[in-house]
């Protein structure tokens, strides 16, 4: 059997707790129990890896101390590295005593949170220790709390080695409800290194560089696409099918509604020649708004111009005169 401290105060020399582990740490070795002590302090650069070494314990005890208010930060960075990177299946099956001294006030409270933590996350609580003690010296002197700390701890080893049941918690149905913790893909040190990164300006500076010069690159690519699709397209599909008309001199600009990025066609019609052109400011005598596909349609002589316009897939500004000659100077359908 195999159970693992979690040490999350100061390390001080006068701390109640520690004196408190050492008496259950030698009461628990006397029962065959293996036990190591992970003291958080010494380890804060590394807590985010410590929810691994749950796997190999049976039991857990995690121990603080209530100096002015609360447990602590390093035993709640713990708890939160238990809640990200922890193995919940695990957590599920361990027991987790804890144990709470106060040299100022709050040591019950210290305690509940420890529980109602821990519950939150899955874990099996059993009864652990409390207590307020202002001098370490009169906990260490005393024969009186030695026998109620050494008794406790036998009953935290019968409920670990037996696993005695527990009523279900409150907590564990408020967490299956709402408190469904975040997927995270990555690995602690890759999650640390990760910070690292987001707090260094410059290389957070030389990432948004990065991403708009490739964005600039895509956007170009998909501007030459457009571009592409509308200069080389339609111009050729027009050109094969004029048909010359005597008198007719007039310059058409046609934009495609769903390719804001693209350059409209122009079409210069001067009696038998018949010339594109892309140049958005150019005045023109008719300006037509239509789709991609609806030019399609056109060219694929599925419609007309007129056609297309009468059913409104055609937007048109200028001489509507001049609609018509469309029809007639570019014969797709058949019979025109």
């Amino acid at each position: 059997m195999k159970i693992n401290i979690y040490y999350g105060a100061r390390g001080m020399i006068d701390d109640p707790t520690l004196s408190v582990l050492s008496v259950m740490t030698g009461v628990l070795k006397e029962l065959n129990v293996q036990v190591r002590q992970y003291n958080l302090y010494e380890d804060k650069n590394n807590i985010t890896a410590l929810p691994g070494t749950l796997r190999e314990a049976d039991g857990i005890i995690l121990a603080g101390t209530v100096e002015w208010y609360g447990v602590g930060g390093y035993l709640m960075q713990f708890l939160d590295a238990c809640w990200l990177y922890g193995d919940k299946e695990k957590i599920s099956t361990l027991y987790m005593a804890p144990v709470v001294m106060s040299t100022t006030y709050g040591e019950r409270e210290g305690k509940t949170n420890l529980e109602s933590a821990w519950e939150i996350l899955g874990g099996l609580v059993c009864s652990g220790i409390c207590g307020y003690i202002a001098d370490t010296a009169t906990l260490e002197s005393s024969t009186e709390y030695r026998k109620l700390i050494e008794k406790k701890t036998e009953n935290i080893y019968r409920t670990i080695s037996q696993k005695y049941s527990c009523l279900p918690a409150s907590n564990q149905a408020v967490k299956q409800k709402i408190a469904v913790p975040r997927s995270v893909s990555l690995t602690p040190q890759e999650s640390e290194q990760l910070s690292h990164y987001v707090s260094d300006d410059n290389y957070v500076h030389k990432q948004k560089e990065d991403i708009k010069e490739l964005t600039d690159l895509f956007r170009g690519m998909m501007d030459r696409e457009q571009k592409t699709e509308s200069d080389d397209e339609f111009p050729e599909l027009l050109a094969g099918r004029f048909k010359p008309m005597a008198g007719v001199r007039a310059d058409y600009r046609i934009v495609f509604t769903d390719k804001p990025g693209s350059t409209p066609l122009l079409i210069k019609i001067d009696g038998s020649k018949c010339e594109y052109d892309h140049d958005a400011d150019s005045v023109t005598d008719a300006t037509l708004s239509m789709s991609t596909d609806q030019m399609r349609e056109i060219t694929g002589g599925r419609i007309t111009f007129q056609r297309a316009f009468m059913e409104g897939n055609i937007k048109m500004k200028g001489d509507f005169t001049l609609l018509r000659n469309l029809d007639q100077i570019f014969a797709f359908k058949e019979g025109s």
